[in-house]
């Protein structure tokens, strides 16, 4: 069972399609976001969660403060799990919720038409894409960031590192669960005043 862990909306049971994705488990979604909040990282944030899957990770920033979410999910059977778990989120969040907008298209394609900034990006590809593929998402969502973005890569633990150079980004640090590994990047201009 995937959960929201804490916030507003802790403890809503999230609905997760039956092939096809990979939910990020309690455990790595508790020390991502425990990190997140020792950052300040959600508070206020406009939050961008990419192949979106349930959308998990986008509607836990939104039950700790995120102040507005977009979900995007090509599988349109899932973008339509992650629109059901979004009102179940709504719904126990009240008035104070932040929007919560679903997107059933492609990654690549709807980076080309985003309206940004977002202060905080989720990615959760498939582990079969490809790097490539990845490399340019990452390159096109890089233009869409405010200048402190953080931008978070879930994959496997067996696959290299992000391409961020390439991406106009900056590696920031990683961190291994099990199988799962996570890479915590930021614009490039952002490491360089820091």
């Amino acid at each position: 069972m995937t959960r929201i862990i804490a916030g507003a909306a802790g403890g809503v049971r999230l609905n997760v399609p039956s092939s096809g994705t990979r939910p990020t488990s309690d455990r790595v979604r508790e020390s991502l976001f425990g990190a997140l909040e020792s950052s300040d990282a959600l508070d206020g944030a406009r939050v961008v969660d990419l192949y979106a899957g349930s959308g998990a990770l986008g509607l836990e920033a939104a039950s700790r403060g995120a102040a507005a979410v977009d979900l995007v999910e090509r599988a349109r059977s899932a973008a339509t799990i992650a629109r059901r778990n979004a009102e179940g989120v709504r719904r126990s969040i009240g008035r104070a919720a932040p929007p919560v907008r679903v997107h059933a298209a492609a990654v690549g394609t709807w980076l080309r038409g985003a309206a940004g900034p977002f202060d905080l990006a989720f990615l959760d590809p498939p582990y079969d894409l490809p790097d490539a593929e990845l490399t340019q998402n990452l390159t096109a969502l890089a233009s869409v960031l405010s200048p402190d973005a953080l931008v978070v890569v879930e994959r496997s633990s067996r696959s290299g590192s992000p391409d961020w150079v390439t991406a106009g980004l900056a590696p920031l640090r990683d961190r291994t669960y099990g199988d799962t590994a996570l890479w915590w990047g930021q614009p490039a201009a952002a490491s360089q005043s820091r």
